[in-house]
């Protein structure tokens, strides 16, 4: 007891004198977009303490906040979700971005009345989604008259945010902006008292200094210095330090992401060689966990620059400029010598497994920690002769408190006990599961840690909804998967259990095997067979990966899944609906043949059941239809929904959480509705996919797709309907219905409506009309019978 409590007194007076008496808040934020395809529910909150939601646009004529249907079920549900896993994290709902029509922000910025229609709308919005604060990014200020109407626009927004809070008693939400790299624009300057004295911090983009599109040489975008030019990250931070800015209310960029530039002379590939422009893509442009899989793919060799600080690599005629993990923790060690505020991501879904994300949290975490072990040499020495004299006195103490060994032998007894308890629940859960497969095993703990290397970083092939998973090779040389739960995961032991029942149960080529589990101290792991080609989405949205999906493997593909489906819902001896179906679930084996994977969100059905209801909703935003996310209620036809929408992703390789059309207002299902409904259905298509010899399949697919998205359940075929359909070329089909969460609806039915009251109106002019014919005609006829009858005066 003594040690203990003199343990305790230590480390309660250390751990005081190692803090600074003002907490210092260090952010650590980073932005998820969109467009990105990235499911919320995977992002690794822990790393971050702001979290920013992006983008919300302005409407053209209200000035008012807008968000498009297929925005607003991500936006709604993005505190909520990145909580889970990281409940003090904070989020923030950023405005504009690079797509924003700079017309629409400068009108709005210069007109006093447009700027409290914003204001409003931002506050309010911000409130009704959780969102604990706002984030603006009008990157296309440059006039002068831009920046003193953003400096006025700072000042009434800052305003109105302390009246909002005074009023309603709540948490000021958090104002921050974007802005370049330095507090140079191209004709102006920043207004630095403004953004000092209204915004809580600045998001400096310090990077896109150069891009392989404007420059005829390589060159770091993202360069920490440069000796012979002012484009650098240390320039630009010092023109806003200089300029009056304090350091601690800049966050600077860090760029997830590079640009691959093409060498005139592949033997010429430094920093600085001649290019012909980008590489890989049209503008150059590769996220890094995309430039990870280049460099291992080909074996590009990987060169760190200090004189710059940043990272390139080449092959061939290819050269890469990027951050790698060195990189990124130089720049946060930077951003703490500058005494800035923290760093910032752009963005979240390129990073590569976690590794930059890593990186840069845990880079440099207490640089002051051997000055402060100094300092507190002096104070110590004394506190040893105090406890000595302490001990002495608590010595007596715990010699009458003798008796209560006696307890803690006791208390050691019922432990004891309590884990053999828990070890007989844990026979026995492996016995319940036993009894569905005989033929599932279970491993132990040690086995599979030596398979995957103590499950290292580089045996990890991804993390889920669920956790990691890791590759592993077992002693007789066998590839397994093993999916580990996370402490973090909202899924636990009902998830584990469901899987494991349910694999054990449905035996399908197209269905992924679940080989065994381990439950070994308190684990809840999965054993899987290994699927070598990863997912469909590894290669669907990839503008390189994509071309190994040649037209004849994406029918194979389609196939596979219209199977595992049809074998779910109609041929086992239970229904099953998957709940989760998307890219990311169809893994592919070494054949590229689909299996459908992750069944830890299915329920079952009897055949009896038609529909079941339920408070919890799970499964990823954009593959759920609206009956499930409104009402919570799921049939067969949720997984004919979701089947849908991916069978729209496998013909066009597009994401669906993008947007699309003339306009980019469009969803994916609306884009394709539209386009088949003015008989352009091939616009829609891949364009790596060969059009001459499967133009007619590749539209019965749209069509079929689109059968599959309807607003109402009822009106969307069966997957018996749909491998009919799809097999049969000669079957006729009804048309489809604008698709659910269409965001061209309303404007319909309000087109609609418009057009019923007109035509209600002219009815009713043409009555009224009619009616008085009649009068008339009927009064004429009265007045001449009068006249006729009348006597002579």
């Amino acid at each position: 007891m003594v040690p203990t409590f003199i343990i305790l007194f230590l480390y309660v007076f250390v751990s005081l004198g190692s803090h600074p008496t003002r907490a210092q808040t260090w952010v650590q934020a980073g932005y998820w977009f969109s467009g990105s395809e990235f499911p919320t529910s995977d992002i690794n909150s822990t790393l971050f303490t702001h979290l920013i939601c992006a983008f919300a646009n302005l409407n053209s004529s209200s000035y008012e906040l807008s968000i498009s249907a297929s925005d607003e079920q991500h936006f709604s549900a993005f505190t909520n979700t990145v909580k889970l896993k990281n409940p003090s994290v904070s989020t923030l709902l950023s405005i504009g971005g690079g797509s924003a029509d700079p017309l629409v922000m400068a009108s709005m910025a210069s007109n006093s009345s447009h700027r409290k229609s914003f204001i409003d709308s931002t506050i309010k919005m911000a409130r009704l989604y959780g969102f604990h604060g706002l984030d603006f990014s009008w990157v296309s200020a440059d006039t002068g008259s831009d920046m003193t109407n953003m400096a006025t626009l700072f000042e009434e927004w800052r305003t109105a945010i302390q009246l909002e809070t005074r009023n309603a008693s709540q948490s000021q939400l958090i104002l921050t902006a974007t802005v370049p790299y330095s507090m140079y624009s191209a004709s102006s300057t920043y207004p630095i008292d403004s953004l000092r004295r209204n915004l809580d911090w600045l998001h400096v983009l310090a990077f896109d200094f150069h891009t392989p599109t404007g420059e005829n040489f390589t060159r770091g975008h993202a360069v920490l210095y440069d000796p012979g030019s002012e484009t650098n990250t240390d320039f630009g931070i010092n023109s806003w330090i200089g300029g009056g800015l304090p350091a601690n209310q800049l966050v600077l960029g860090l760029p997830f992401y590079g640009y691959a530039w093409t060498l005139v002379n592949p033997m010429d590939n430094t920093i600085g060689a001649p290019a012909t422009g980008p590489a890989i893509s049209s503008d150059g442009a590769m996220s890094y966990n995309n430039i990870r899989n280049y460099i291992q793919r080909y074996g590009a060799d990987v060169v760190y620059n200090g004189t710059y600080v940043m990272n390139y690599c080449t092959f061939e005629a290819t050269w890469i400029g990027f951050d790698d993990v060195e990189v990124v923790r130089m720049k946060v060690s930077y951003a703490r010598e500058k005494k800035l505020l923290g760093y910032f991501v752009w963005q979240i879904p390129q990073d590569d497994n976690w590794v930059l994300s890593q990186a840069a949290a845990y880079a440099n975490g207490d640089i002051n920690q051997e000055k402060k072990r100094r300092l507190l040499l002096p104070i110590l020495i004394p506190i040893v002769v105090v406890m000595v004299m302490i001990l002495v006195g608590m010595l007596t103490y715990y010699l009458l408190k003798a008796k209560m060994r006696k307890r803690k032998r006791k208390t050691t007894i019922v432990q004891v006990a309590e884990s053999s308890k828990h070890k007989a629940n844990q026979k026995a859960a492996a016995g319940d599961f036993h009894n569905n497969d005989p033929n599932m095993m279970v491993y132990s703990l040690s086995d599979l840690e030596v398979a995957t290397c103590g499950f290292s970083l580089e045996n990890k092939l991804g993390e889920g909804g669920y956790g990691p998973v890791y590759k592993g090779v077992l002693a007789n040389g066998q590839e397994i998967a093993i999916k580990k739960l996370s402490k973090t995961s909202t899924q636990g032991y009902e998830e584990f259990k469901n899987e494991v029942m349910l694999t054990a149960t449905l035996q399908h080529v197209n269905l992924v095997r679940v080989l065994g589990f381990c439950i070994e101290n308190e684990e809840q792991m999965l054993i899987y067979e290994y699927m070598p080609n990863k997912t469909l989405g590894y290669y669907l949205y990839d503008h390189i990966r994509r071309l190994m999906l040649d037209w004849r493997k994406r029918v194979e593909i389609i196939e596979g899944v219209t199977q595992g489906l049809l074998y779910l819902q109609e041929y086992s001896r239970l229904t099953v609906i998957h709940r989760d179906l998307k890219a990311s679930n169809i893994l592919l084996d070494k054949d590229m043949k689909p299996k459908i994977s992750d069944f830890g969100m299915a329920k079952i059905f009897r055949k009896d059941e038609v529909e079941a209801n339920t408070n919890r909703i799970v499964g990823t935003y954009g593959y759920v239809p609206p009956e499930y996310v409104r009402q919570g209620l799921y049939s067969t036809k949720s997984d004919v929904y979701g089947f849908g929408v991916l069978l729209l992703q496998i013909i066009s390789g597009k994401k669906n959480s993008c947007s699309y059309g003339l306009h980019e207002n469009l969803s994916l299902l609306d884009f394709a509705y539209e386009l088949w409904r003015e008989g352009k259905g091939m616009e829609f298509m891949d364009i790596s996919l060969d059009d001459t010899t499967s133009s007619y399949k590749l539209l019965r697919c749209m069509h079929v797709a689109l059968l599959c998205v309807q607003e109402n359940a009822n009106d969307r075929p069966t997957m018996l309907d749909v491998s009919s359909m799809l097999r049969n070329e000669t079957k006729a089909m009804a048309d489809p219905k604008r698709p659910a969460f269409s965001a061209k609806r309303n404007n319909d039915e309000e087109s609609q409506s418009r057009l019923q009251v007109e035509i209600c109106s002219v009815l009713r002019l043409m009555i009224l009309r009619f009616r008085k014919s009649l009068l008339g005609e009927s009064l004429g006829i009265f007045q001449h019978k009068n006249h006729i009858n009348r006597p002579p005066m």
